[in-house]
């Protein structure tokens, strides 16, 4: 038997990972509930353990696993203090129940995208991956396979397949890819200063770069990502 706040902070956990594969900083979870201080999340969080409802991950930060739900649970309401912008995230165990109800689309997976370490620009194909529809959209879309940690407060972690609409054009505040001198592609959030074009990552251990435009071509926007859980 859980208390009402066991439960509430449970259902926000849940809810969070469904929809960013992340789950919550213990600032939003003290937000969430309305605590005032971030040591009753902790007595929460171990109760649940306790309880075998959730399980902390090791040697990963902000990593906090649900082990299963109470009986009575309802949908969780939206978590408060989301950003901007959160990916879609579909995993195996989503597809799989549903591929007899709604065709999947196939998009081509073209190399690995750097998400912290500089790599080497778009391959070719090297694989395909089926994605859902309403995922897509209109458009023309490939897939990348990311390598690195600099966008994991964005929700995309190394392993993850971003899926991108290929487009020459973002908005300030989009995550797209982008190509630098011709030769480094990277996926980062794009932030417009004045004449110059900076590639933000999501990760407080990496520095936002700046370019002038003529030194960035934008590939294309993400729309979404595929993770595995194995």
């Amino acid at each position: 038997m859980l208390t009402a706040k066991q439960k509430e902070l449970l259902l926000f956990i849940h809810q969070r990972i469904k929809e960013s594969g992340v789950s919550p900083s213990f600032d939003e979870m003290k937000e969430a509930l309305d605590l005032a201080s971030k040591s009753g999340i902790h007595r929460l969080i171990t109760a649940l353990e306790e309880r075998g409802f959730l399980r902390r991950l090791p040697h990963r930060a902000r990593a906090l696993e649900v082990l299963k739900l109470p009986d009575s649970a309802a949908p969780a309401a939206p978590p408060r203090g989301r950003g901007p912008f959160r990916p879609s995230v579909v995993s195996d165990a989503m597809i799989e129940p549903h591929i007899a109800a709604a065709a999947l689309s196939e998009i081509p997976i073209v190399g690995r995208i750097a998400a912290g370490a500089p790599i080497e620009a778009l391959q070719n194909e090297i694989g395909r991956v089926a994605a859902p529809p309403d995922m897509l959209g209109e458009g023309e879309h490939f897939a990348l396979e990311v390598r690195g940690d600099s966008m994991i407060q964005a929700g995309i972690l190394e392993g993850d397949t971003v899926v991108i609409r290929k487009t020459d054009h973002a908005e300030s505040g989009d995550i797209v890819v982008a190509l630098i001198d011709e030769e480094e592609a990277t996926l980062k959030r794009l932030r417009k200063r004045g004449g110059s074009i900076a590639l933000e990552a999501a990760n407080p251990a990496y520095e936002t770069r700046i370019f002038g435009p003529d030194r960035v071509r934008i590939q294309g926007k993400l729309v979404g990502l595929i993770r595995r859980y194995v």
